[in-house]
Formats: structure tokens, C-alpha cells, sequence
């Protein structure tokens, strides 16, 4: 199983990213919580750890892997969290074009190129 827990969900990626995606299993996917900006460290590792729980509960780490792409402080401690709990946990890679449209107007372009593990 591949568990993207993003705010991408996987039915608006490119055909190549779901066929990688795949690779892993059927894809399954979670919606990102909002982090609030003005909560501290404490209340980030606290949704982090009801996060882990609910997938430690729900999948096993033995064969599902965890896509987790989103706000830096919640990605790190929910991947710590999951890594002591066994799982392989991935991130999306892409590739940034911009194109200058003048006028201070520019166009950016995310095209995937991958998925790394978190180590």
C-alpha cells in the first residue's frame, strides 16, 4: 500500500507519478492537516504523534509505505514517529521550471522525477 499523506491528492498527478506510486501498491490517500503558523513545537509533535498513531493502527509496516509531503516541523516528527515504528517513509522529488512572463509575473512549472525515501 502507498499511503500519500499530502495535499496533492494522487488523483490530480501525473500519470507517471501514480505509476510509481503503484509500484509500492494500490495508493491511499490522506489529507494533510492544517498546522496552524502560531502553534508551538509541542502542539506540531502532538498532531504528529495522533498521525502516527492513526497509520500504526490502520497499515503495517511491513509492506505500506508513507508518502509525507507537507509543513517542515509536522513532516519531520510524524516521519521520526513512523520510522521508530517500522515504516518506510517517502518524499516526491520534482524538477522546478520557471518561466519569466515579464512584468515581475512568472509562470512555475513542478514536473516529478521521483520518490526518495527519508533516511
Amino acid at each position: 500500500m502507498f499511503i500519500n499523506l499530502s495535499n496533492h491528492p494522487s488523483g490530480l498527478w501525473e500519470q507517471e507519478q501514480v505509476n510509481m506510486a503503484c509500484r509500492y501498491g494500490a495508493i491511499v490517500d490522506l489529507p494533510f492537516p492544517a498546522v496552524p503558523a502560531e502553534e508551538d513545537e509541542a502542539y506540531v509533535v502532538s498532531l504528529a504523534r495522533q498521525y502516527a498513531r492513526s497509520i500504526i493502527e490502520r497499515y503495517r509496516p511491513e509492506t505500506d509505505v508513507v508518502h509525507v509531503m507537507g509543513e517542515m516541523c509536522f513532516s519531520f516528527a510524524l516521519v521520526r514517529q513512523l520510522h521508530e515504528a517500522g515504516f518506510t517513509c517517502v518524499a516526491s522529488t520534482s524538477e522546478r521550471k520557471v518561466e519569466d512572463k515579464g512584468n515581475g509575473h512568472k509562470e512555475v512549472y513542478f514536473n516529478f522525477v521521483r520518490f526518495r525515501r527519508y533516511e
